[in-house]
């Protein structure tokens, strides 16, 4: 007797989908390295206000030299992509090799146009959101523009005692430091809130824009609580076994994912059944799924 064995469906991806996974990927490399350029020629360097990393310490040389500031870029972060490349794999090399040449081409092309404004606070704030908005499109699609970075991961891993976020603070720490005495303190003191805003720009880049919220309800009535959440709501529900800490009784947890603007509409929903319902909810930056997009959208 023979066992016939189930056949497992790998998905592949053919040659034209990897092909335009391909140009996507470089289509926003190029648009996040050109949204850099233009905040960095004509939001904050004009004003002598940096950025951090690489970025910042080009900038100042750049400054103090009169050199090309895409090549000071380029030639400075050349050695930490080369430092990196055994530990961050030959993709993430190849994407940061080539958003670095593309913000050097970049910078040279928009630094022939005007600056927008000497208003310090203007050019904080929305310097920093397109610095954000740019380093954010590079990272989301697995590049980066700063060594600096590069080589704080490849340290704190082979060092063990510091974490990647004191190493690039240690760094920075020294960069904004020293911007303090090439141009004036205040300058440094914007630079630092400057990168603050980017920062905070980056993370909602990376989250992206599908706000969602995944949720978890207790209840003893949870067949009827998934039933009205698929049918009210439209999203799919998963049922996991729990055990009561206290009460040591044996519980079905029922778990979903959900738009945040659908969050009431599920709290009605949940206590219509339950009112005594349990109901734990936490951010999700990011979901694939094609039943939750098209809820979404």
């Amino acid at each position: 007797m023979f066992l016939h064995r189930k056949k497992t469906t790998v998905n592949v991806k053919t040659k034209k989908e990897l092909f335009f996974r391909f140009l996507k990927r470089g289509f926003f490399l190029i648009v996040g390295a050109f949204v850099v350029a233009v905040a960095l020629e004509m939001f904050l360097l004009p004003n002598k206000i940096i950025d951090g990393g690489v970025i910042g310490i080009s900038m100042m040389l750049s400054y103090l030299t009169n050199w090309n500031l895409g090549l000071l870029i380029f030639c400075i972060n050349i050695p930490f992509v080369l430092m990196a490349y055994r530990t961050l794999g030959k993709k993430f090399v190849i994407n940061t090799f080539f958003a670095i040449v593309i913000l050097a081409v970049a910078t040279n092309v928009v630094s022939h146009f005007r600056h927008i404004t000497e208003d310090l606070l203007l050019v904080t704030i929305f310097g920093g959101i397109l610095l954000g908005i740019g380093v954010g499109l590079i990272l989301r699609n697995n590049a980066s523009l700063d060594g600096t970075e590069m080589i704080s991961l490849v340290l704190a891993k082979k060092l063990k005692i510091v974490s990647v976020g004191e190493l690039l603070m240690f760094i920075n720490l020294f960069i904004y430091t020293a911007a303090g005495f090439v141009f004036e303190w205040d300058r440094a003191f914007y630079s630092i809130l400057t990168y603050y805003i980017a920062s905070k720009t980056i993370d909602s880049v990376l989250e992206g824009l599908d706000k969602a919220k995944s949720v978890r309800i207790v209840s003893d009535s949870y067949k009827k609580i998934g039933d009205s959440i698929m049918k009210e709501l439209d999203v799919s529900v998963t049922y996991m076994k729990a055990t009561g800490g206290y009460s040591k009784q044996e519980k079905v947890m029922t778990f979903c994912v959900v738009n945040k603007f659908d969050m009431a509409k599920l709290k009605d929903v949940v206590h219509e059944v339950d009112p005594k319902a349990f109901i734990v909810t936490e951010d999700v930056h990011e979901v694939e799924g094609i039943r939750f997009k098209k809820h979404l959208h």
